[in-house]
């Protein structure tokens, strides 16, 4: 293969060690794989897929390509990819990579639009930005798309923007809306990789600080439950009177950013939003905090401001930049702002991304079947596939579950039946 952005192939064996131990823990997306190999409902469909690039992804590409799928990998992230995974999967599986960790701005949407250059017609994208350059910039692909699937939250936020203007121009699957994603890799994924991240950055001991979540969604409460199950004081702030409620019921303190900015130590973002730690919080931090994000984007931290704000900058760990106020106090940014479980730490574990990738690549094959009967708008995952999903990952933990009778079954779907 000539036609692949990776930073050195010669890594590549290490990435397939990794990719295959990924692989162990990723049982239903290997019998996915498996019936893929023989019945080929992917073959002939062009895929441009925009994720992180780690060892979880690596799995789903190749499930992908044993569908007959001719697919293009580029990052979702700058920071994200893993450079021995890519090497792999264009050394060992053919498969195009246009991706390197660390890549600059302009090189991430130059990698984006060779991704493009696919002509695909399916989209695979994690944040939209996929989705969003094919719109703005490369119109002249639309026709030939027949449909997409967006992995993440802030994707699916963006996308349904799109359909509320009229912008959208073909189907996209809401795989993030699937409740095997957003109950377990949110949860589950986001809360144990954000913290590993966090302490992979600095190597504190949380016990004892006060840990600040941004966000009660299904992250934010996988991290604040993480957090406090490893001795953290946590509060929550919030904008949603509903999730704000939750966190109180769960145990949690939940205040307003401008308050828990004064007591806050460790800091981490998990909104989709712009701006939710801003100048005015910085003004009246702690010396010596710590800021992350486990949101899709940076801007989730107004960095600018700080830059603005600071006297002096300085990078005292792989992932942590120091910025000096004029008042001597040091605020600390983890991984740049971007997501830190991918920053510097391996991401989700590969048994939540089983379920996510799962849905993925059954979502794919789902839109290449029913294209013509749906509208250009944002789809949940079918119920189906949810389910079917949920109880393949039962039986590869070996658990067992009741089975309804056919009088439960009557009696639930009659009405006559009362006190």
């Amino acid at each position: 293969m000539d036609s692949f952005d990776v930073r050195d192939v010669q890594l590549a064996e290490g990435g397939r060690r990794r990719i295959q131990w990924a692989e162990r823990e990723m049982p239903v997306l290997r019998l996915i794989r498996e019936r893929f190999e023989k019945e080929r409902p992917l073959a002939g469909i062009r895929v441009a897929a925009c994720l992180h690039v780690t060892t979880e992804t690596a799995n789903l590409m190749r499930t992908l390509h044993a569908g007959g799928a001719d697919v293009v990998l580029t990052a979702s992230n700058p920071l994200s990819t893993q450079d021995d995974v890519a090497a792999s999967l264009v050394s060992h599986d053919e498969i195009p990579v246009f991706a390197i960790k660390g890549e600059d701005h302009i090189t991430y949407y130059k990698h984006i639009n060779t991704a493009l250059d696919h002509e695909p017609h399916i989209t695979m994208d994690d944040g939209a930005d996929l989705v969003s350059t094919l719109h703005k910039d490369r119109r002249e692909l639309l026709p030939t798309v027949l449909g997409g699937t967006e992995e993440t939250t802030t994707g699916v936020i963006r996308l349904r923007a799109m359909a509320a203007d009229g912008a959208l121009m073909f189907p996209v699957i809401a795989v993030n809306d699937a409740m095997t994603k957003h109950l377990f890799d949110n949860r589950y994924g986001t809360g144990q990789s954000t913290i590993d991240g966090i302490i992979r950055a600095t190597n504190i001991l949380m016990a004892g600080k006060t840990f600040v979540v941004a966000g009660y969604g299904w992250c934010g409460r996988g991290l604040a439950m993480r957090a406090r199950g490893i001795g953290a004081n946590v509060i929550v702030t919030e904008v949603d009177p509903l999730p704000a409620l939750e966190a109180v019921m769960d145990g949690f303190r939940v205040m307003p950013m401008e308050e828990a900015a004064l007591i806050g130590d460790i800091f981490c973002t998990v909104t989709g939003d712009i701006n939710v730690i801003d100048r005015r919080h910085f003004e009246t931090m702690k010396d010596g905090a710590l800021v992350a994000n486990s949101g899709h984007f940076n801007v989730e931290i107004n960095i600018p401001a700080l830059e603005e704000m600071s006297v002096d900058k300085r990078r005292v760990r792989p992932f942590v930049d120091q910025y000096e106020l004029p008042d001597g106090r040091m605020i600390h940014i983890l991984g740049e702002g971007r997501l830190i479980n991918l920053a510097a730490a391996e991401g989700h574990p590969a048994s939540v991304m089983d379920m996510s990738f799962a849905n993925q690549a059954l979502s794919l094959e789902y839109m290449v079947k029913n294209y013509t009967s749906l509208k250009k708008k944002v789809y949940s995952v079918p119920d189906e596939i949810d389910r079917e999903i949920a109880r393949i990952k039962l039986d590869a933990m070996g658990v067992k579950i009741d089975v309804l009778t056919p009088q439960q079954i009557s009696y639930l779907n009659s009405w006559e039946a009362g006190t």
